[in-house]
């Protein structure tokens, strides 16, 4: 069955209830509780710092409060929670307050980005390791751009409210609900008042949020849409420029562009539109209660100091609430980051969808013999359903074996491969190998004993050595070396003034065709594998590269079963064996010379329309 794909899994999350959405959005965002675990000491000391800073600035309207008092009245103030104080004291206890205050806001701003900094690691490292781990079906439906924006963009957001806005939030409830308790206990009539404008501040926040989350999760696709664009065109940089297309390219990303501006501008036209009724129903409520104060102290209930508490305190109050109200909006652009996030690290991975089996057999294997038999074997890739590619296939290859896979493109015959590979399974049918079924091997151990050198070699940015070495990390210089001899890439590599040090360029471009191929080559030879895939490894190169390469491919199959897919008949004559591929059956086995003299076959065809045998095309 194929998967959804990303705008029908958001088609049907807009049609769950509103409840569901912000109980889904809650539980995802409350996930990254798991990334911060590893890292709890430090954050219990951030957050126990971070509370006592902000009771400690709770303590300011209140001592503030005092001295007014204790000015008009003597020298002595009596203080909630404290007693009865000189004007000195006050302010001492004030001056100390303020520099305790100060550390424990460092300390807790200290914590909180070392937490913060190492938790997002952690869940980089998860998303790039899950991704690497995704089976190649989740990759035939998805964009590379669209998924380094997982990577990138969306975890870039999640670190805002991590390290800046949740800290904040913890503060600014301190201030709110500390606040509240003393402007209770400084006067309740006029605390009465203010909690009068709440429900309808908090009917509000609900109100807009479910809007802003929306619009947030649009703006992070239309941005994924957009890099994605981007990474595409560079990747294919030169055919861009071979076609003259950057006037279209740009127009594409412009358009892309275009597209998340919208996106962010409705987002935040909501949020302009909240901040600013919050705001105006906020200092609407304290002006009411500064109002109902004034009256108070006009009429001999208040004091000019509990009037000043009173004030700051509602201060403190407002302030909180208004920075709550865009620390809310930011959460709500969080919780749509951290969906997209989860999304990728609940895919399931390869291993899981393996076969499971308690059977001894399915232990680590030691080296394959190499032995291969596709029986009745079916497939069609499942984001083509109605397409099957091969149908009831049938093909056996005998340790160390070698065995081309010809025939018309689109016949299936890299299909095959990719099954050898288990970048897919069977739809029907079974794939043998050593006489057991391949789904039961570990897959790490299963594809550690196989090596693919394709048609166009992507290169790693690093050294030429590292890339040799990618076939077996740890080896040492002198297996890199051995194996750059034997495929024939030593001569080429040594002349370079930094030998093997030289570094090839994004995926190899400072080298020719030929160079690149025979470092994959060496690549394959160090890794020493028992089946070897050879997809059109010859195919584009001069004459000189093919013959050096050629001979490095003949070091390279020896003693291995390999399958080796060809249009150019001319590098497979000498072959064990040869499959035809036809429309996803294979049509014809047999040696080059028992195919060539088949009257009606294939194999003859395709010769003749190569090696220009006229007699046979007509």
């Amino acid at each position: 069955m194929a998967r959804p794909s990303a705008n029908q899994t958001d088609n049907a999350r807009e049609r769950l209830p509103k409840a569901d959405l912000d109980r889904d959005g809650l539980r995802e965002t409350w996930s990254l509780a798991t990334y911060v675990r590893p890292y709890r000491g430090r954050f219990f000391f951030g957050l126990g710092a971070l509370f006592s800073s902000a009771l400690l600035g709770l303590l300011f309207p209140l001592l503030a409060g005092g001295l007014i008092d204790a000015a008009m009245h003597g020298g002595r103030a009596t203080l909630p929670f404290v007693g009865s104080l000189t004007l000195n004291q006050i302010a001492l206890t004030l001056a100390v307050s303020i520099l305790l205050q100060a550390t424990g806001s460092f300390n807790s701003a200290l914590s909180f980005h070392r937490v913060g900094q190492s938790a997002l690691a952690d869940l980089r490292a998860a998303a790039y390791g899950r991704l690497l781990a995704l089976p190649m079906t989740f990759f035939g439906q998805r964009r590379v751009g669209e998924l380094a924006s997982r990577v990138s963009t969306d975890i870039a957001q999640i670190e805002g409210a991590l390290i800046d806005s949740l800290p904040q939030l913890c503060r600014q409830a301190v201030f709110l609900s500390g606040g509240l308790v003393l402007i209770a206990v400084t006067s309740l009539p006029l605390t009465a008042v203010m909690l009068g404008t709440l429900p309808l501040l908090i009917a509000a926040a609900v109100f807009f949020g479910r809007r802003l989350r929306r619009f947030s999760r649009d703006t992070q696709d239309r941005l994924a849409d957009s890099q994605t664009i981007v990474e595409e065109t560079l990747q294919a940089i030169a055919s861009v420029k071979s076609f003259a297309n950057e006037a279209f390219e740009l127009n594409r990303y412009a358009k892309a562009n275009g597209a998340t501006l919208a996106a962010a501008l409705r987002a935040a036209r909501w949020r302009a539109v909240f901040v600013a009724f919050f705001i105006a129903a906020l200092f609407g409520g304290i002006l009411i209660v500064l109002w109902y104060g004034a009256l108070q102290l006009q009429a001999g209930a208040l004091t000019g100091g509990e009037l000043t508490r009173f004030v700051l305190y509602t201060t403190f109050v407002g302030g909180a609430m208004a920075q709550s109200a865009e620390l809310f909006s930011q959460i709500q652009k969080t919780v749509g980051a951290t969906q997209r996030v989860r999304e990728i690290l609940r895919e399931p991975v390869e291993d899981e969808a393996a076969i499971q089996t308690n059977d001894p057999s399915a232990a680590p294997v030691e080296r394959l013999r190499g032995e291969v038999t596709f029986e009745r074997v079916s497939f069609h890739y499942p984001a083509r359903p109605d397409a099957p590619v091969l149908h009831d296939v049938n093909l056996a290859a005998r340790p160390g074996e070698r065995i081309a896979l010809v025939g018309p493109s689109g016949a299936g015959k890299s299909t095959l491969t990719a099954l050898l590979l288990r970048f897919y399974d069977p739809e029907t049918g079974t794939l043998l190998i050593d006489g057991r079924d391949a789904r039961t091997y570990p897959l790490q151990a299963l594809r550690n004993q196989m090596a693919l050198v394709p048609q166009d070699v992507l290169l790693f940015g690093g050294s030429i050595m590292e890339n040799i070495a990618y076939g077996r990390p740890g080896a040492d210089a002198t297996a890199v070396e051995a194996a750059a001899r034997q495929a024939n890439a030593h001569e080429f590599i040594a002349a370079f003034p930094e030998g093997y040090a030289t570094l090839v360029g994004d995926r190899g471009i400072k080298l020719s065709g030929g160079q690149r191929q025979r470092i994959a080559i060496a690549r394959a030879l160090l890794k020493d594998p028992a089946i070897l895939i050879l997809d059109e490894a010859t195919s584009s190169l001069d004459s000189e590269s093919e013959r050096l390469v050629q001979d490095a491919l003949d070091h390279l199959m020896q003693g291995r079963t390999t399958f080796v897919v060809a249009h150019r008949l001319a590098t497979i004559r000498d072959v064990d064996r040869i499959a035809v591929i036809d429309g996803g059956r294979v049509v014809e086995t047999g040696t080059h010379d028992e195919l060539s003299v088949r009257p009606e076959g294939l194999y003859r065809r395709l010769s003749a329309l190569q090696f220009g045998d006229t007699k046979v095309v007509e």
